[in-house]
């Protein structure tokens, strides 16, 4: 099997799933929502983690469509200590759902669909602006820090989901 980070085809035990995307070792399929696909991330335990302590698997699981950027684990070790323990508390639920809630945007963004220096109102209401460097996306958030998109376009049934390299900060 194909450890390709772009849209790829595969076959496993006869059965054939196109425009899947491996992250964090599992297959992520059109056919799953944003939620499920991001559970099977070895890579994004603790993403899963927070969505779940916030309260917010059932909204992204709805409909959509959506547009994620998702942190992986690497992106959460990069925060200050005991940031991420602080975060899961329950009295910190309502900056954890700040924090979440800026990777999100209403809508489908493909890369291709992101243009440099467009500005995107996630649902937390905070914008996020996009840069770009050839095929290259980088996310900058309202404190002026930078993401690196490392996985684009994995496409989920109600939305898409960039995996990136840095956890976005809302100014809130």
């Amino acid at each position: 099997m194909s450890t390709t980070n772009s849209a790829i085809t595969t076959t496993t035990m006869s059965t054939t799933t196109t425009g899947g995307v491996m992250v964090g070792g599992a297959m992520m399929t059109p056919d799953k929502d944003i939620v499920d696909n991001a559970a099977g991330s070895a890579d994004h335990t603790t993403l899963v983690a927070a969505v779940k302590a916030a309260g917010l698997v059932e909204t992204l699981k709805s409909t959509g469509p959506f547009t994620v950027f998702a942190p992986t684990n690497a992106a959460f070790e990069k925060l200050p200590a005991g940031t991420v323990n602080s975060l899961l508390t329950p009295e910190m639920k309502p900056k954890l759902t700040a924090v979440l809630t800026y990777h999100v945007v209403p809508g489908r963004y493909t890369a291709g669909n992101l243009t440099a220096g467009q500005v995107l109102t996630t649902v937390e209401g905070e914008t996020l602006t996009v840069m770009k460097n050839g095929n290259g996306v980088m996310i900058k958030d309202a404190k002026g820090g930078m993401a690196r998109v490392t996985i684009p376009d994995v496409i989920s049934s109600n939305g898409v989901t960039h995996v990136i390299d840095t956890v976005l900060m809302p100014t809130k």
